[in-house]
């Protein structure tokens, strides 16, 4: 698994973050018969504890932010001061053509 660093200041905000992804992991999901059996166990990712910039904990509602190579990011609407929550929106790479180019 590759990583990637991020520099955040000391007085940095912490944060909930949630990777949404595909939620079938087969392009015509239950062709076999089974749904089921072609969901992704791995659509949503719930990474807690981010750090991020201290300016997120004041944007509104319907502002969308990038988080740099991450992707685009709103603010959860169940979201609260001191129990941030954010949800990737768009992803910056297309992982599912990936996925099909490898069988």
């Amino acid at each position: 698994m590759q990583a990637t660093l991020h520099w955040v200041g000391a007085d940095a905000v912490n944060a909930e973050v949630r990777l949404y992804d595909h939620l079938f992991n087969h392009p015509t999901p239950g062709a076999g018969g089974d749904y089921a059996k072609d969901l992704n166990p791995n659509s949503l990712v719930v990474l807690k504890d981010c750090k991020l910039e201290p300016s997120l904990a004041e944007i509104g509602r319907n502002e969308v932010v990038q988080f740099e190579r991450q992707g685009y990011f709103c603010l959860d609407r169940e979201s609260e001061q001191g129990a941030l929550a954010f949800n990737r929106t768009v992803g910056l790479r297309d992982m599912w053509a990936k996925a099909q180019a490898k069988g």
